[in-house]
């Protein structure tokens, strides 16, 4: 029972739109596949656009090809006639970033939380970004409604806590969270910087990694006096993770 939640995936290039970058091999890893992993992408965030997946599958199969490449549509109509057998199949289902709010309503209609639960408990390890991160908690921050930041509180809830991607890259973010866990409208929680994941086994916490040196994710939590306390967590840096530009 494993979950990668981050703010990282697919990292961009400028010659060919998108690469695997080293969060989404560190899911492969998790998985421990023999030599052909299956891995399931989801970009019901982003009304499954056809060029997010093409972008997807032309990445991995420059930088993966011993990966058993799928995905998973629910517009107009899912494309797997049998989805819960073929999500159970895979050793990593993935889901991209976009509206968080609509990939929820839309998996609810199809019956995707109870799917993804199952495949939880048979050992698939969930990962995504963004609204692929927080679709696994309870709840978070999202610009699902527009430019105006606004809590969700209707996660899967596989993890227990709140979430909240991009914290240090979106105004607003930061002290909307903070706000939010301190006045219980959300339970306490983790956040990532963009480059940030954060590996959970069962509930619990293994670590956090990153693709990119001085990000960091971080602990909230309710303080006295209706004020959050905030803790950093320094993550572990993976293998082909991008440069340090500071020096």
């Amino acid at each position: 029972m494993q979950i990668l939640a981050t703010s990282a995936g697919f990292l961009p290039d400028g010659r060919y739109g998108a690469r695997v970058g080293p969060v989404l091999h560190h899911a492969l890893e998790l998985a421990g596949a023999g030599p052909r992993p299956r891995l399931c992408l989801l970009q019901t965030a982003l009304g499954d656009d056809q060029s997010a997946y093409a972008r997807g599958y032309a990445a991995f199969n420059r930088d993966r090809p011993d990966v058993v490449l799928s995905h998973l549509a629910l517009f107009p109509m899912p494309n797997i006639v049998d989805i819960r057998a073929h999500l159970l199949a895979q050793d990593v289902i993935w889901v991209g970033g976009g509206s968080v709010a609509n990939l929820l309503a839309v998996w609810a209609t199809h019956g995707l939380g109870e799917i993804l639960r199952a495949a939880w408990e048979a050992g698939v390890v969930l990962g995504g970004v963004s609204a692929g991160s927080l679709c696994w908690h309870v709840g978070g921050t999202t610009d699902s409604f527009g430019p105006q930041l606004r809590p969700v509180t209707n996660g899967l809830a596989l993890l227990p806590f709140s979430n909240t991607p991009h914290y240090d890259s979106e105004p607003g973010r930061r002290p909307l969270y903070q706000r939010l866990v301190a006045n219980g409208t959300l339970p306490a929680g983790w956040a990532t910087d963009d480059g940030v994941g954060l590996h959970f086994r069962g509930t619990a916490l293994v670590e956090a990694v990153a693709d990119r040196p001085g990000a960091r994710a971080w602990r909230v939590e309710p303080g006295p006096n209706g004020t959050a306390v905030e803790t950093p967590v320094e993550p572990r840096l993976l293998p082909g993770a991008l440069p340090d530009t500071t020096r």
